[in-house]
């Protein structure tokens, strides 16, 4: 990869620092419902990938 490209992505102790402004902004006790929101989320929109690549490849077959 070229360097350029790694600038924008966060390493080790920066996911630790947005891990802790998260933590701070939402409290212990909601974090728990974020990151199940945002695990369904994922997954949702994975799963819609998943069902558009199906489709095109069904229509290619075709």
């Amino acid at each position: 990869m070229e360097p350029i490209l790694l600038l924008g992505i966060p390493g080790g102790p920066e996911w630790i620092i947005i891990l802790i402004i998260i933590v701070l902004l939402f409290g212990g006790k909601k974090l728990p419902g974020l990151m199940k929101g945002l695990g369904k989320g994922i997954k949702d929109f994975k799963d819609a990938k998943n069902d558009i690549s199906n489709e095109t490849e069904d229509k290619d077959e075709k």
